[in-house]
């Protein structure tokens, strides 16, 4: 029953409604973060050329694709896709105990085979349960959503992106998102975003506002079911589409 939605403008506006201080855990929106250092640490080409930029069309945790195939993770914003993106980087992280990820390390295991991942691959989970656990609020949601927004630009001045990252890390939360259903979420939403099943939900108004929202009600997809529909009635209202024909 939690719903809280805060709004960060690149103006220094900010508004907050409802649940906005509740602590959650990041998990999937972690991929925005993790997709933006390895593009910063280890470049465009190196990153897709072992992680695909397509929707997959299946659940964030499938197996099925990247199984059947020869294919590379389809996005950084599914688990396979993650997983290869935290191998890139190679972090020295807190190795904690793991209990509940066995799926994840046979996705690990399969990009291994796959020649994916050639470093540690239990150092490559680790890293990325790690990154998923982080305990955030809607409010620090807008504000990375703010930054992204302002084209890698803190509030202060500083350049914290370059704005190539974040080109692309906006253009792969607006096809992938949203797992399965970033498609439909494209074209009645328009602004890019990225779901957790922790109940977060971020999303970027290019040049505008970055807005966080925390509603732990899902649909079968994975997503905030609140936080969806204040999505579509802010980008209706407001015309934050992405292509919506500005007055």
């Amino acid at each position: 029953n939690k719903l809280g939605i805060s709004i960060f403008c690149r103006d220094g506006s900010r508004f907050s409604c409802g649940d906005t201080k509740d602590r959650f855990s990041i998990q999937s929106i972690s991929k925005v973060i993790s997709l933006a250092v390895a593009l910063e640490v280890c470049g465009f080409d190196m990153v897709f050329e072992n992680v695909g930029m397509e929707p997959s069309g299946d659940a964030f945790n499938s197996l099925i694709k990247l199984e059947g195939s020869n294919s590379h993770p389809y996005n950084p914003m599914i688990n396979s896709g993650a997983i290869a993106v935290a191998s890139f980087i190679e972090p020295k992280v807190y190795r904690s105990e793991i209990s509940t990820v066995a799926r994840n390390r046979a996705i690990a295991y399969l990009l291994e085979s796959k020649g994916v991942i050639n470093g540690n691959v239990e150092e490559a989970l680790d890293f990325y349960v790690k990154m998923c656990s982080l305990s955030v609020t809607a409010e620090s949601l807008a504000g990375l959503g703010l930054l992204l927004a302002n084209d890698g630009v803190d509030p202060s001045g500083k350049r914290l992106l370059n704005s190539d990252t974040v080109r692309v890390v906006k253009t792969i939360m607006l096809t992938c998102g949203m797992y399965d259903g970033s498609g439909e979420f494209a074209v009645r939403v328009g602004i890019p975003s990225k779901s957790g099943v922790g109940g977060g939900l971020l999303s970027v108004v290019d040049g505008k506002m970055g807005i966080g929202i925390y509603g732990p009600s899902l649909d079968a997809k994975g997503n905030s079911i609140a936080g969806r529909k204040i999505l579509q009635f802010l980008s209706s209202q407001m015309k934050l589409h992405i292509f919506a024909k500005k007055d």
